[in-house]
């Protein structure tokens, strides 16, 4: 087993919202544990609106947590000092949603590449530095580099400027890079070869992924045979290996989700048994369930799910956050 590059240690984010004595906290996400091997990838799966995005920020040090740890060698990135936690900045990269947004329009791509190296003085000049950015466009396929080095964002595709936005994230050799649902944005068309250049990237650089997405289909191809945590209203409720927990889960919640993945086959379509939820309203994440938050929603529902707070414990060779999981009946992917 890899060791693992980074550690979250019971982390909780709260966000308040609000005026004066109308304020309302927001628990994003809760008592939450995870690590990310070096170079491995782990899929964090879940519904818009978990925390899953919040967590990837955490991650890279973009945003404080209410309480709790993130460990880098070892040690909380909040207790580091200056020269530290630039080393952990360098280290921790994350590939955003929208990569439109992720780039200075008024700056070109030459100009948007180049600023890691000149900023970390890994080129002595700006001819090395653009030599340098022409290597990097190679290695995440936009060749001849003279046709794109000079270009505004707007002049690029959707596709083209997420690859841009993969060579900044990678021009340092990071550790760590967190892609935030990196190809919904992009033409289906193109989405597979974006995840086989994140994959080509893991290999050949070392660089381990924490891969965001809502899309089960796309964690799969990406992650093959990594791991995968899912989430959800801001808990982790099962982690394992993705082959073993998308072919039996076991934690209700992700029953639920496979079972509404269409299938293409209408022959196993119509032998495809659902898992009937008791309610399929998304609960108000300012004010959550008591004990497990997919209760209200979970057809096996007992009282002391509505009582107690379910923590991750090892079954069969994954971690369940459920009261029930050795008892509720089994379900199997077809």
């Amino acid at each position: 087993m890899a060791e693992p590059i980074i550690k979250l240690r019971d982390v909780n984010i709260i966000f308040e919202r609000g005026l004066f004595l109308r304020k309302v906290q927001l628990r994003a996400v809760v008592n939450t544990s995870l690590d990310i091997e070096e170079g491995k990838i782990l899929a964090l799966v879940g519904e818009s609106g978990c925390g899953k995005t919040t967590l990837g920020k955490v991650m890279v040090g973009l945003l404080k947590p209410s309480s709790g740890e993130v460990l880098y060698k070892g040690k909380d990135i909040w207790r580091m000092n200056r020269s530290e936690f630039r080393e952990y900045r360098r280290n921790a990269q994350i590939v955003h949603q929208d990569s439109y947004a992720a780039l200075n329009p008024v700056r070109t791509i030459y100009h948007s590449l180049s600023a890691p190296f000149l900023h970390y003085h890994l080129a002595r000049n700006r001819r090395q530095a653009r030599e340098k950015v022409a290597e990097l466009l190679q290695h995440v396929g936009l060749t001849p580099p003279e046709q794109f080095i000079d270009k505004y964002p707007h002049q690029l595709s959707g596709g083209q400027r997420q690859r841009v936005v993969l060579a900044r994230a990678v021009s340092l050799r990071p550790k760590l890079i967190v892609a935030d649902e990196p190809v919904s944005m992009v033409d289906v068309s193109l989405r597979l070869s974006l995840l086989d250049l994140m994959h080509k990237l893991n290999e050949e650089f070392g660089i381990a992924f924490l891969y965001i997405t809502h899309d089960l289909a796309t964690a799969r191809y990406f992650v093959k045979g990594g791991r995968i945590a899912v989430m959800y209203l801001g808990q982790l409720v099962e982690t394992g290996k993705l082959g073993e927990i998308v072919k039996k889960p076991r934690h209700p919640y992700l029953q639920a989700l496979l079972s509404a993945v269409p299938v293409p086959d209408p022959k196993l379509a119509r032998t495809k048994r659902p898992l009937p939820l008791r309610s399929l309203e998304f609960p108000d994440p300012t004010k959550p369930p008591s004990g497990c938050r997919f209760h209200p929603r979970c057809p096996y529902a007992e009282d002391i799910c509505a009582q107690e707070i379910p923590t991750l414990r090892p079954l069969d060779g994954r971690f369940v956050a459920c009261h029930l999981a050795e008892r509720i009946p089994e379900w199997h992917l077809l």
